[in-house]
Order: structure tokens, then sequence, then C-alpha cells
């Protein structure tokens, strides 16, 4: 049977889909997560646990999320990728709309949100989370066609960084030399590339034990030092260096067809493998939408994370500036928790819950061989500031203490293990 259209019925449809897609039926509260991540994936997760009555939409492009915190056992190969790799189908079973595309632009007047496939979605708050951006072009000749030769291995997206500078060390010869130019800070997971030097080591005892480190730091020092080079000492002997930047550690310029990096005063440092991470930011969206300052970071509310810059946009994750905290997974998933409650409670005309963080790292140097550092947090009255709460935290103890380093490996599988399961079911 053919059916004949009205003009008015064509233009009735045409103005329904042009409207913003309904995230639910009238009346219920609308919350829109916008990134995958250790902070989106948290915030949808919690958001259903805690608040059935609100509907939750999670915008991620990606079909599963690959985890940054363990992609460096993959490089020592203690871990597999399908190990780091997590579907989104357990936050779907929770009931969180999925939605597998790229949110291309916020308008923060209009509360909604436009997407790389047309869509336009509506909501009555968001919770923004969508990561960090690498600044191409921080280090001289570093740029996206770059990484394809030097991986950062940073931003983990569908794994091919990280498997590719896995290959890469497979391929070099024993004797190589691997190099790794390393950020100053803020940058996300502040001890990260301490754990990547330990588990790309650890590899190399195994498969190539006549083959060196060179790690170029832009820091004078690095979250967990006096353990992490402790360690060294004990399982890797001399194989690693580590050159701060107060020795000429700052890498300023990368020969990608020589394979050299290159300090600020001119040392030009020759290697078979380079794993170069470079300066950081928030990432492009919240830039584009107003968000960030002069610092390229997210400044927030610290008792509800609410931007600064937007009323009614939470910006949780490695986005945002946290005052003292670590740009880590914890602080991403707790924050994320208190952000969801901050924005339920004022879109209800509620206070929000008063805020306590915390943040636990744990870092794996060797076999058996973990150790972590913990903090708790709180912000000041008026949300301008974050401060550690004090002996609140602390580092493992330093000497040779093989049972505690072994315990702390096992709590820190326990701890990835429950996030993540906590994440996405």
């Amino acid at each position: 049977m053919t059916m004949i259209l009205s003009r008015r019925a064509i233009l009735a449809a045409g103005a329904l889909l042009a409207a913003p897609t309904p995230l639910r039926a009238q009346g219920a509260m609308r919350l829109l997560v916008i990134g995958g991540g250790f902070g989106g994936a948290s915030a949808a997760s919690f958001a259903r646990r805690s608040y059935p009555d609100v509907q939750v939409t999670l915008v991620e492009p990606q079909r599963a999320f690959v985890t940054c915190p363990y992609g460096n056992l993959l490089l020592g190969g203690e871990r597999q990728i399908s190990q780091i790799t997590h579907s989104y189908d357990g936050l779907r079973a929770r009931g969180v709309t999925l939605v597998h595309d790229r949110a291309a632009g916020i308008d923060a007047a209009a509360k909604t949100v436009r997407l790389a496939g047309g869509q336009t979605l509506a909501y009555d708050r968001l919770i923004l989370s969508p990561g960090i951006a690498l600044r191409w072009g921080a280090i001289e000749g570093y740029d996206q066609a770059a990484a394809d030769v030097m991986p950062h291995a940073w931003i983990p997206a569908d794994g091919a960084q990280t498997l590719l500078l896995r290959r890469q060390l497979e391929a070099m010869p024993d004797g190589g030399v691997v190099g790794l130019a390393i950020p100053g800070n803020p940058f996300r997971c502040p001890p990260g590339p301490y754990e990547r030097i330990s588990m790309i080591a650890h590899y190399l005892k195994r498969h190539k034990p006549r083959s060196k480190i060179i790690a170029l730091d832009a820091k004078e020092g690095f979250s967990k030092q006096g353990l992490f080079q402790d360690g060294w000492r004990a399982l890797y002997g001399d194989m690693i260096e580590w050159v701060p930047g107060n020795r000429d550690g700052k890498v300023v310029k990368i020969d990608v067809a020589e394979r050299v990096l290159e300090t600020e005063f001119g040392t030009r440092h020759k290697v078979d493998v380079a794993n170069v991470i470079p300066p950081q930011s928030a990432a492009a969206l919240a830039a584009e939408t107003g968000l960030v300052n002069d610092s390229g970071w997210v400044p927030v509310n610290t008792r509800t994370f609410e931007a600064r810059a937007a009323q009614g946009i939470h910006v949780i994750g490695d986005a945002n500036i946290p005052g003292p905290m670590p740009k880590s997974g914890y602080v991403a998933n707790t924050t994320a928790k208190q952000a969801v409650a901050s924005a339920v409670a004022l879109h209800r005309g509620q206070t929000p819950p008063e805020a306590v963080y915390f943040n636990t790292c744990y870092s794996h140097v060797g076999e058996n061989y973990g150790i972590s550092v913990v903090g708790i947090f709180r912000p000041n009255a008026d949300g301008t500031a974050i401060t550690e709460v004090p002996n609140s935290g602390g580092v493992s103890p330093r000497g040779d203490l093989p049972e505690q380093r072994r315990a702390e490996a096992i709590y820190a599988d326990a701890w990835y293990d429950s996030i993540t399961r906590s994440m996405f079911g």
C-alpha cells in the first residue's frame, strides 16, 4: 500500500528529525556522560547504581576500552591486550544508553551536544570526561606521523600504539638502546613513565640482557622516586640510566629518520627504540567549548567538579586541574562519583554532598615486586582549592622487604580487577 504524506506531515517529520533527541520521557533527569574511560565509565556506572530514576547516556566512539593502567605490563610481557580491554556490555546491561559516536561540539547555553554523526543530544547535566590531548609540536620534530615510528603509547585508544612499542622491543637486537622522553608536570599518570621503564627492563632482562635504557626526563624528580630506583638497582643492575632535567635530560628535538633524541643543550642520543611521551593538555573538546584556561587544563569547583566557565558541565578525569591530586585512574573514579552526586543534587535544588577524595597508585617494578602511594584529599569551603589531609597517606616503606613487595604486587592486581569490574561490570 502506498502512503501519501501531506505537506504538513512532512514538515512535522522534518522538525522531529532536526530537534535534539530526547533522552527519556519528560520529567526524568537526563544525565549525559561524554567519554568512556576511567572518569566517564565510573560516572555512568555510579549514576545507574545510585540514582535509578535518572536516565544515563554515555557517548564514546570506541566499542571497547583499552586501559592505560596495565599497558606497561603488556610491554613487560605480563599481560596480553585482551586482558586490558573491556567492553561496554556491562554498562549497557545496567541500563546505560550507549551511543558510539564522537562528541563534535557542546552548546552550554542550550544544553545540547552535537555528535559527529549528525545527532544532537539534550541534557540536564553533563559529565564531561574527554581525557587528554598530546601537544604535537611541543617537541620539535614530533608529530602524529612521528608517533608511527616512535610511539607515545600514552593514549591507548584501540591499543595500537602500545602494541607497536611492544613489537619494536621484540625486534630490537640484544645490546640495543631504548630511549624514553618524559615530559614535565602535569601529565597523565605521574608514576607511569617509571613503571614503564621498569617493565621494559623486566622484558629486556629476560630476552635481551645486554641492552640499555636511557630515560631522559624534563623533571628533576618523580613520584615514588626512591622506591623505583631501589628496585631498579636490585632487579636490573646498571641497565637503566635516568637523566633528570638539571643534568640535560629535557628532550627538545626529535630526529625520526636517525632515531635520535636531542636534549636542550644539544646532546644527541641515538637509540634503537624510542618511546616519546610528549607534553599534554585537556582534550580538544574541552578547549573548543571554552572550558580551559591558559594552563591548557579545565579549572573546576573542587566540591562539585563543575567547570568554572560553564554551569551544568562537570569535568572529571585527566582534563581538569585537580590541585595536588594526581591525574590517576583512582582519582578519576573517586571524583566521578562526587561529580555525579553533585550534578543530581544541583538539578534537584539540593546541596551537594560533602566531598572527600582518595588516591591509591600501585606500580609494578618487577616480577612479584610492587610499590604504592596513597593520599586523601578534601576541598576547601568555597571550592577553590584542594588540600591533602595531613598524615593521611604515604608511600611504601623502603628497604629489603621482599614480602612487602610481593604483597603489593598482589594488591595492585586486585585493585585493577576491582576497579575495572566496578566500571564495566
